[in-house]
């Protein structure tokens, strides 16, 4: 039998349990057996609010006694708070949704488990956990990795894009847009799509200033650092062009110019993804030594326990790790 995916439950008060449900109930026939890692107590409450029943998932111990097509592997210590209520910041769930990250990318790094797919976590209840230094997903599997050059790549069917950064604020990321820092993500982008079966990826760099700065006359970001880091690249054998001005560049490659782009900053990217296609959007994480997506949403507070989360992600998650563990990454 192939090794399991492990698939995190995220936070239990947001719609990750939500999600994580409505994909069992579509019967998926996955290609490797799936280990839901989270508290069973969360996957209850959400069955509860969505008015069914669990269904018959029954609960191991370890990755390696993953038999079934589903099972369920709790980290330790996870009873239900007895406040607990859906849609709020609670530092239990905090806690329990880390911990469970840490099961599996723990799984991971032993080789028990082949990739990890994770539901969203809050920001907020991690912090109230006292998990303070951790800011997301990314942060959190870096640090059990030991490792400190990682990015986060988007996709959905037709385009895909990475961060230069993440989680920074628009004056800083400006900032970061230098030499090194670009010709730094394009080495961990070709390094990674390689090793994950894309062969020679086609890579596209995004302008930052409007009309590609105008030969400098709208920002010399351009001249001075990307278009120098984009020919540091070409003599190291990376397929890569631009920089592209940011308005041209994601149509082209959903025209299937290139495979993938670099965006800049947060939304730079993000817009353009959730715009294409918001609800196949996934994503995954580059750096790590293991293969790890994730759904492109966060935990939605405001419909949790309602029933109105929508499960397409997940699933297209799940399947983005699939093609990455088989070679059938495009």
């Amino acid at each position: 039998m192939s090794k399991p995916i492990a698939i995190t439950v995220g936070d239990p008060a947001g719609i990750g349990p939500e999600v994580v449900l409505k994909t069992l109930l579509k019967n998926p026939q996955p290609r490797h057996p799936w280990v839901l890692v989270g508290a069973r107590w969360s996957l209850q409450r959400s069955a509860e609010a969505l008015g069914i029943a669990l269904p018959a998932v029954d609960t191991i111990k370890a990755f390696n006694e993953a038999s079934a097509a589903v099972s369920i592997l709790e980290p330790a210590d996870s009873a239900a708070p007895a406040d607990f209520c859906f849609g709020q910041v609670q530092a239990a769930c905090g806690d329990v949704a880390v911990r469970s990250i840490e099961l599996a990318a723990t799984g991971c790094l032993n080789s028990e488990v082949a990739a990890m797919v994770t539901a969203p976590i809050n920001k907020e209840a991690i912090h109230a956990a006292g998990y303070v230094n951790d800011i997301g997903h990314q942060e959190i599997l870096a640090r059990l990795a030991g490792v400190n050059r990682t990015a986060t790549m988007l996709m959905t069917p037709g385009l895909k894009v990475v961060h230069l950064s993440t989680h920074k604020s628009l004056a800083q990321a400006v900032e970061y847009v230098r030499f090194d820092t670009v010709l730094d993500k394009l080495q961990l982008m070709h390094d990674t799509l390689t090793r994950w079966g894309m062969q020679q990826p086609r890579i596209a760099l995004a302008a930052l200033n409007p009309h590609g700065g105008e030969g400098g006359l709208l920002g010399q970001e351009e001249v001075a650092e990307l278009a120098p880091a984009v020919a540091q690249a070409q003599t190291l054998g990376i397929d890569v062009t631009g920089p592209v001005p940011a308005d041209s560049v994601f149509n082209r490659a959903i025209n299937g110019e290139f495979d993938v782009v670099l965006a800049l900053y947060h939304d730079q990217g993000h817009i353009a993804i959730k715009v294409h296609n918001f609800h196949q959007s996934t994503t995954a994480t580059l750096g790590i030594p293991f293969v790890r997506t994730s759904v492109d949403h966060g935990t939605a507070f405001d419909i949790a326990g309602t029933g109105a989360a929508d499960p397409t992600g997940l699933l297209a998650a799940v399947e983005a790790a699939e093609a990455i563990v088989d070679g059938r990454l495009t």
